[in-house]
């Protein structure tokens, strides 16, 4: 039997969607306001959810406490108060997109829990707005 725990977080982050190889009309016609200039910001939610077996030894799935600390320590301090296309290498050729950030981070947390547990990451740009990315 397997079960699924989730641990939210969240963090606060500017970027600008823009495509390099397009104009400036066309980046405004496809990104309209999120194509600001001068960028935007969000105040992004993250749901890290891990599925697998009880550990008869612990009764856990994974540590909670162990993934709050991966979260914090890799995911919010890495982008909260960032400028995701300016602060954050990866972003540097990849339009920071949620479909994007979600997949930034869960390669990033991929590496840092069991492969022996599934993954995944469900991320809101606003309430109305949430992509959800499970490594495939």
């Amino acid at each position: 039997m397997e079960i699924t725990v989730s641990r939210k977080a969240h963090f606060n982050a500017a970027h600008r969607l823009y495509n390099k190889e397009w104009s400036e009309k066309k980046n405004s016609q496809v990104f309209g306001k999120c194509n600001y200039p001068n960028y935007h910001g969000h105040n992004y939610e993250l749901i890290v959810s891990v599925k697998g077996k009880i550990n008869p030894d612990t009764g856990y799935v994974i540590d909670m406490g162990e993934l709050k600390n991966i979260i914090k320590n890799e995911i919010e301090e890495r982008l909260d108060h960032k400028n995701l296309n300016l602060d954050v290498p990866y972003f540097s050729n990849v339009i920071p997109s949620a479909e994007n950030i979600s997949i930034f981070i869960y390669d990033i947390l991929r590496n840092k829990i069991s492969k022996a547990l599934k993954l995944s990451v469900k991320l809101y740009e606003t309430p109305r707005n949430f992509v959800e990315y499970s490594g495939n």
